[in-house]
């Protein structure tokens, strides 16, 4: 593995001499604008490993993406590399269909420490809860991103990250399958505690999630990836792309359903993705991942 080759992959050119703030939050930018959060291995025939080798290959090699227990592991390398003080964390992500949180770690994220302050650096989520910048780990501060405003709040060593949404502007509303323009302003995210993680901690998790029948990543096929004015995303058949703070402090939503003879080019020209093996869309789910 080699770092040079992975900053070549995510088109970085910045310096990295100096483990500071600005240089994390460029490369984490680097990283989340180049490495798509999918699941496509689940739906053309591969599994997803948990070793960190097979995930540098994976990512950087074959320029793929993975889900957050492949972008965060490599980025814990990458930032450990560097000389970043890194801890992985484990947390439990909420489910809107049962107003409540898993009830095991089902998410890697890290916390980096930097001049005495910890941040939560998380480039695993995806779609339009995908954070831009390391945040600040302080308690019921709101903390403005492009994306919208993130927070943290803690209650008795449990934290919880928080997303204010816009309002969306669809024009096409008729193709939309949910409901677009949400009523819902504050929408949980997950839920974690501060207390460090070994990556073999999350391999019952790994294997749950691709292989359960009722795992949100069997029962849709998707693949996002964050843009420089907001993100797009390919669920099933729905390609939906995203410009944040489009105008009035609304969010466009563009949506288009997509034929099978689309999928292959649509993943090379908007992804930059392209599979070994054929490719089974999949959305069973009725779960809205915006």
């Amino acid at each position: 593995m080699d770092i040079k080759e992975y900053f070549a992959r995510i088109s970085y050119r910045g310096s990295y001499d100096k483990p500071d703030l600005a240089t994390l939050t460029d490369i984490f930018q680097h990283h989340i604008r180049a490495v798509p959060f999918e699941n496509l291995s689940i739906h053309c025939g591969e599994s997803i490993e948990l070793d960190l080798e097979a995930t540098y290959n994976k990512i950087v090699r074959k320029k793929r993406g993975g889900w957050c227990m492949e972008n965060n592991h490599l980025l814990s390398w990458v930032l450990k590399t560097l000389g970043y003080d890194v801890t992985l964390l484990g947390s439990n992500v909420y489910v809107p269909e049962y107003d409540a949180y898993a009830d095991e770690i089902d998410h890697l994220l890290l916390k980096v420490v930097l001049d005495g302050k910890s941040y939560i650096v998380d480039g695993g989520f995806g779609m339009t809860y995908q954070i831009w910048q390391p945040m600040e780990l302080v308690s019921g501060t709101d903390q403005p991103q492009i994306p919208g405003v993130f927070r943290f709040l803690e209650e008795s060593g449990v934290w919880y990250l928080e997303k204010v949404k816009r309002k969306q502007w669809v024009p096409n509303q008729s193709v939309s399958t949910s409901h677009n323009v949400e009523k819902e302003v504050c929408r949980r995210v997950y839920l974690f505690t501060l207390q460090p993680r070994d990556i073999e901690e999350f391999r019952a998790s790994n294997t749950h999630l691709q292989t359960a029948p009722d795992s949100l990543f069997v029962t849709k096929s998707m693949c996002s990836l964050q843009t420089p004015d907001g993100v797009r995303a390919l669920v099933g058949w729905k390609l939906t792309e995203i410009k944040y703070n489009y105008k009035d402090n609304m969010d466009l939503v563009e949506i288009r359903i997509l034929a099978d003879e689309e999928m292959e080019k649509t993943l090379k020209e908007k992804f930059s993705v392209t599979l070994d093996k054929k490719f089974v869309p999949i959305n069973t789910s009725r779960l809205s991942l915006f």
